[in-house]
């Protein structure tokens, strides 16, 4: 990371009672122009961080930092941070243009300035001809459009955003998150935002924080998170996954074998394993095992029964039983001949020893 991130969080703890720790011992830097999701599951602390920063939540303890200065004293109206928030909190009583209009006037711009950037924030949310509506006259989507035309209006430098399309249906949710991403990429501001639902997070973001328990449990990129999850809850909370436990009974380098059910030995990388006879957790992706492979293409092979097939469009959802469980799921591309999958038939199935992780029991 560079030395001069726009955010650092340095040694952040919160704990509102006292005792239990929300958040715990938190170093994180945001850098300039970066777009960083905090994802996690309810009561991970996400959202706590994101008020620490906004400076709506103290923190119990340690430092956070925006641009080099500390700011752990400054009220949140001098942090000079635009906020997007799932409910909007526009103000009912003002027209479109009025909402945006206010946090120029709280920061005392001239008439002409404000309209400007009023009119500059609109045309780039889209909605240049709804100025003079008000909030209740909007659909759910325009209004989420308004909050976050009115976050970007004074030219933050960071921009936060809290589960803002938590309350759109799903079409246009998707929709709001294209149209986020490519605000963030014309504009170049950096934003965190937080949410816990993985597909936007990995739709949307520069870099993800996966949070539980409090912690960071892992931070990369979308595609190295979901490729290469680093222990069993990242696996499990980005994507599907299959699980597969076992024992661990050779580990070379980063190759390893795990005996799951005293009867299969699975070849598979050792991510995040013990020693030799310790418990292991197999991580493997829907889309990454083969029904009836070609045996010189995959390390391990084996028998399996078909439970359930499920049409989906692009893919069949494929429940099979296999080393003793009966929720293992394959995703077949609908590319390829799924005629011959008929439930309750005997298949072969394999997968590479690259695409099987070992990670913590």
């Amino acid at each position: 990371m560079s030395n001069n991130p726009l955010v650092r969080f340095q040694n952040v703890q919160k704990s509102y009672d006292g005792k239990i720790l929300v958040v715990k011992d938190l170093n994180l830097d945001v850098e300039k122009g970066e777009f960083l999701t905090m994802l996690g599951p309810s009561g991970s602390g996400k959202t706590t961080c994101l008020m620490m920063l906004a400076g709506f939540e103290p923190a119990t303890h340690g430092e956070i930092y925006l641009d080099n200065q500390p700011i752990n004293n400054v009220p949140p109206h001098k942090r000079g941070i635009g906020m997007v928030f799932q409910n909007y909190a526009l103000f009912p009583h003002m027209t479109v243009a009025e909402n945006l209009a206010f946090p120029l006037e709280v920061r005392k711009m001239s008439s002409s300035e404000r309209q400007e950037r009023v009119k500059r924030a609109l045309d780039m949310v889209q909605l240049g001809a709804f100025g003079n509506r008000r909030p209740a006259q909007l659909s759910g989507g325009q209004q989420q459009r308004v909050a976050v035309a009115r976050a970007l209006v004074f030219d933050p430098d960071l921009v936060l955003m809290d589960e803002p399309l938590g309350a759109l249906d799903k079409n246009l949710r998707e929709q709001m998150q294209y149209e986020i991403k490519h605000i963030h990429e014309n504009l170049g501001v950096t934003v965190v935002y937080v949410t816990h639902d993985q597909s936007e997070a990995l739709t949307m973001s520069n870099r993800i924080a996966v949070f539980n328990d409090g912690v960071i449990q892992q931070l990369a990129a979308p595609d190295a998170l979901y490729e290469r999850p680093e222990n069993a809850f990242v696996a499990q909370f980005i994507g599907e996954n299959n699980k597969l436990r076992g024992t661990v009974t050779e580990i070379d380098g980063d190759d390893c074998v795990v005996q799951i059910n005293d009867e299969a030995f699975v070849y598979a990388k050792a991510v995040n394993v013990g020693k030799k006879g310790e418990q292991s957790t197999l991580s493997l992706r829907p889309e990454r095992v083969v029904i009836s492979p070609n045996p010189q293409d995959v390390q391990n092979m084996f028998e399996a029964r078909v439970l359930e097939l499920i049409y989906l469009g692009d893919h069949i959802r494929t429940r099979i039983a296999l080393l003793g469980r009966e929720d293992f799921i394959v995703k077949v591309p609908n590319s390829a001949n799924h005629a011959f999958l008929r439930e309750g038939e005997l298949v072969t199935v394999g997968w590479l020893q690259e695409d099987c992780r070992a990670l913590d029991a």
